[in-house]
């Protein structure tokens, strides 16, 4: 199954570490939950806690994922490669669940353990 093209540059901005890309998928009032952190709303806020991500980290690269839509709904299962800043990897899979609403992200849902990557 091809990916949707928005789904790929979505990964490229994750994977380039392009804070403002990731964000200009979503919409104003976006909601994104990643792993058991607490929600974060609105563009702004979200921009702030994944530009944190970023840089708490040194690469990362999305591989082997695919991508499932019903309707409003895409799923996006795959796995995810982080390098961390004393260039150790950690592979973990993740399933990304997005809520559309005119062609943009409206909720962000990552399910991801990332509990191994700050050790």
């Amino acid at each position: 199954m091809n990916n949707p093209h928005w789904i790929d540059d979505l990964s490229a901005s994750i994977d380039s570490m392009d804070t403002a890309k990731f964000v200009s998928f979503m919409t104003d009032d976006a909601v994104l939950t990643f792993g058991n952190a607490p929600a974060v709303a609105g563009k702004d806020n979200i921009f702030q806690v994944i530009d944190g991500f970023f840089k708490s980290i040194k690469k990362l690269v999305h591989h082997d994922y695919i991508t499932i839509q019903e309707a409003n709904k895409v799923v996006v299962p795959g796995t995810v490669t982080y390098t961390r800043h004393d260039d150790t990897i950690l592979s973990v899979g993740f399933c990304n669940v997005f809520t559309m609403k005119d062609n943009l992200i409206s909720e962000y849902r990552i399910y991801v353990d990332i509990s191994q990557l700050y050790i």
